[in-house]
């Protein structure tokens, strides 16, 4: 049987896979010309107008994190194995991982974008598909599968998974206001495909070798069309719970809107005039999903389970059972469809500073926050760059970040000739990749590919 928690991420998963790329780079932020520089202040404009390749005009492939495959993967004798190998030390591996572990997807597929000259300013159409993906993993829960019985009580709280998949239709307009000013809004039309938000707020368990207790407090709410749960049934109380989850077909699964709000400050005062200043608010908007499928606890409930008995004659045999029934942490009741609900987007916001370098104003030194808000899945990042611009037809950056998810490297190379632009860099360099599967060790990775046609 599988468990509510594999379930969920599976669904997560999913609708990650539904957009194959990530947001905008924000090593691309200062780049000039930059040719998706819109999507991250819409204030932006670009010298030239544009048609994107299609499905190839912006991808992004990336993840955040705070753990990686180094604290998850372990080499014993010789062979990969995971951290539940006996040979692994508990102390070791538990020492490697935080309070909350945090693991963040979220993409953007450019299908097709177009940029023009027109209208007192410069505007966009961009068509998109969209995921945002977020887990938190309390360490308890990394603690019960590789301690197991050594305790004898955890308290596995505030475990949370969310994925949304969407698409959006958005059409931008940026113009001067005056010398000193420029603004920006981008309108955005969505279709909802789907959206799973799993919060188990808490687990507390007293383990024994025949039966554990548990007192637990979850809810899950899924609105992705054809999905149905399944449930089993506790023999100690007959209590019928949800054990897992189908989706049989696909859908549309509501609709809404956002806005992207941008402006852009160049002072014209002698003391600040090699200063820029920029700001921008992102996904300010919602989408109202036409129906909802709740399995919940319905407060807390207290119950006894064997499906953990634990014969330590076969400790292997009895971990697989475990993992593969962690469903019986929660028994959430199937609530059925509760109707409609409303989501909001996670809002993002970029503040930017950019200075000029007098003696050579081809090179620029930039300062940007990013800023998800977005309840537990929010995050931060700053990000300082050098960027350069040699040439009427090249541009770079590097930059140093640190945030949420620690600290890295990204670049950007940008090539603008006549005719055509192509870009590639990364926002999160890697340095290490696993034997054998060129897979990155850290759970920051994050790398830019674009080709356009300019005009």
């Amino acid at each position: 049987m599988k468990t509510i928690i594999k379930h969920t991420l599976a669904a997560v998963a999913l609708m990650a896979s539904f957009a194959a790329g990530a947001q905008n780079t924000r090593s691309g932020y200062f780049v000039d010309d930059y040719t998706y520089r819109f999507q991250l202040n819409p204030a932006f404009g670009n010298s030239r107008g544009f048609v994107s390749m299609p499905a190839l005009g912006n991808i992004n492939v990336g993840v955040n994190g705070n753990i990686h495959l180094s604290d998850v993967f372990y080499n014993i004798n010789g062979k990969t194995t995971t951290f539940m190998n006996p040979g692994v030390n508990a102390s070791e591996f538990l020492g490697k991982i935080s309070d909350v572990t945090k693991l963040r997807v979220n993409t953007k597929f450019d299908i097709l974008s177009i940029g023009f000259k027109g209208f007192g300013g410069y505007n966009t159409i961009n068509i998109n598909a969209r995921a945002d993906v977020g887990a938190n993993l309390p360490k308890s829960l990394f603690s019960l599968l590789k301690e197991g019985v050594a305790n004898k009580t955890y308290a596995i709280d505030d475990f949370a998974a969310r994925g949304m998949a969407y698409a959006e239709i958005a059409l931008g307009h940026s113009h001067d206001i005056n010398k000193e000013w420029r603004i920006g809004v981008t309108a955005k039309f969505l279709v909802g495909a789907g959206n799973v938000d799993a919060r188990l707020h808490n687990a507390n368990l007293t383990l024994g070798t025949d039966a554990w207790t548990i007192t637990s407090d979850a809810e899950i709410n899924s609105s992705l069309k054809g999905l149905t749960y399944k449930t089993d049934v506790n023999d100690h109380n007959n209590h019928r719970y949800v054990s897992g989850a189908d989706v049989d077909g696909a859908g549309i699964g509501g609709y809404g809107f956002a806005v992207d709000l941008g402006v852009i400050y160049k002072p014209s005062l002698p003391v600040l005039r090699d200063f820029t200043f920029s700001a921008a608010i992102l996904d300010l908007g919602f989408i109202n999903w036409s129906n909802n499928m709740l399995a919940s606890t319905q407060g807390p409930r207290t119950f006894t389970t064997d499906k953990y008995s634990f014969d330590i004659n076969y400790p292997d045999r009895e971990w697989d059972k475990i993992q593969d029934d962690l469903a019986t942490l929660y028994e959430l009741d199937d609530l059925g469809d509760q109707g409609s609900r409303k989501t909001s987007l996670a809002t993002t916001f970029n503040i930017g500073a950019e200075y000029a370098f007098p003696l050579y104003r081809r090179l620029s030194f930039g300062l940007l926050n990013t800023t998800r808000v977005d309840g537990a899945y929010s995050w931060t990042d700053f990000r300082l760059s050098a960027n350069i611009a040699p040439a009427k037809c090249l541009s770079a950056s590097v930059n140093a970040s640190a945030g949420t998810f620690g600290m890295g490297f990204g670049w950007l190379f940008n090539l603008h000739a006549p005719g055509f632009n192509l870009f590639f860099g990364m926002d999160h360099c890697f340095t290490h990749v696993a034997k054998g599967v060129a897979v990155p060790t850290s759970s920051n990775a994050a790398a830019n590919f674009g080709l356009n046609f300019l005009f």
